[in-house]
């Protein structure tokens, strides 16, 4: 049986848009699959800590004092809830640009060598491979400006989508899906029919996932 992560970076725990794509987003799943099981993970109102010197000389240490395993139980939590995933619903903001910092955190905590990815130098200068592989991510944004395609006014300036897209490779994540709301800021028709078209790309991408063949797979095997 499939399982669903949701991860929630939103600062806002009401207004969120993003919460509410994702809303919609289960909401949907559910109606088609309610045995499936939903993994709840709310970054933007319990963010993770950063990492520092020694949660990192405790990531790469070979054998681990009491300490050092207790700084990093957080991190094989969050590991542990990618690895039982098979699709990621990932619902975030871009604040600044880019990723909201609980974001940051929450990947610096999961992309970890030798638990997410494995590092080999014998692989020359691509010494770097994910441990996971089989997922999909949907990522679901809102952006408070406009244009951040190729040939938009902002092209480029999305340091968001990109950043995720590439570190997802570290989840394990092969397929990779993006529903977005523009002109947030701007409040008027524009944000309207960018909302509506949001929106209503769910159910369908709700339903491509569902009949994928690997979601199919996934299902004879777990009922095996």
């Amino acid at each position: 049986m499939p399982k669903l992560l949701r991860i929630d970076a939103s600062a806002r725990t009401s207004r969120s848009l993003t919460r509410a794509l994702a809303d919609h987003f289960i909401e949907s799943w559910q109606a088609r699959r309610p045995q499936d099981e939903i993994i709840l993970r709310d970054v933007g109102s319990n963010p993770p800590p950063i990492i520092t010197e020694d949660w990192i000389a405790a990531a790469f240490a070979k054998e681990r004092s009491a300490e050092q395993e207790e700084l990093l139980a957080l991190s094989d939590e969050l590991i542990a809830e990618v690895a039982d995933a098979d699709i990621i619903v990932m619902a975030t903001p871009m604040y600044n640009y880019g990723m909201p910092a609980a974001l940051k955190a929450w990947f610096d905590q999961v992309v970890r060598v030798d638990k997410t990815f494995t590092f080999d130098l014998a692989r020359g200068d691509a010494p770097l491979e994910p441990v996971f592989a089989g997922k999909t991510l949907n990522l679901l944004t809102s952006w408070g400006e406009f244009g951040f395609a190729t040939g938009g006014l902002n092209e480029g300036r999305d340091n968001l989508t990109p950043h995720v897209r590439t570190a997802s490779r570290y989840l394990g994540v092969d397929a990779f899906h993006h529903v977005g709301i523009e002109y947030q800021e701007f409040g008027d028709a524009r944000f309207e029919a960018s909302s509506e078209a949001a929106f209503s790309a769910i159910e369908p991408l709700v339903d491509t996932l569902i009949g994928a063949p690997e979601l199919q797979t996934n299902q004879t095997r777990s009922a095996a």
